[in-house]
């Protein structure tokens, strides 16, 4: 059971990089194509693992702040996230904040229905 929520985690971890290189101007990776796949589907490995094991710990930190915020601060989170997957990988490029924040808004969709899948299951 846990292990199907990972993979959904590590799924939406990669359709959301993919899905911002696609749709989002700012977002790109350098190199030939067999690099770009290998740099997409690590970097949306490492951010479903993030998602899976340190998200719930940083949520339950930032309760108060996410509380007083109505919520927003979790978005916040989301683009922290984001950076740091973009720090760890020089490859993935991601130009100034209107791409982080759009990717932000990507991961919380997806999150947001992965979440409701998680419910059914």
């Amino acid at each position: 059971m846990k292990i199907k929520i990972l993979l959904l985690h590590i799924g939406i971890g990669i359709l959301t990089f993919y899905l911002a290189i696609l749709f989002v101007p700012g977002v790109s990776i350098k190199g030939d194509f067999h690099n770009s796949l290998k740099v997409l589907f690590f970097a949306g490995v490492v951010l479903g693992l993030v998602n899976y094991f340190i998200k719930p710990i940083i949520n339950l930190i930032t309760a108060p702040a996410k509380i007083l915020t109505f919520g927003l601060f979790g978005f916040i989170i989301n683009i922290l996230m984001i950076w740091f997957i973009d720090i760890l990988f020089p490859k993935l490029i991601i130009m100034g904040l209107y791409p982080l924040f759009w990717t932000g808004i990507l991961i919380c969709l997806l999150n947001f229905f992965a979440s409701k899948i998680e419910k059914l299951s």
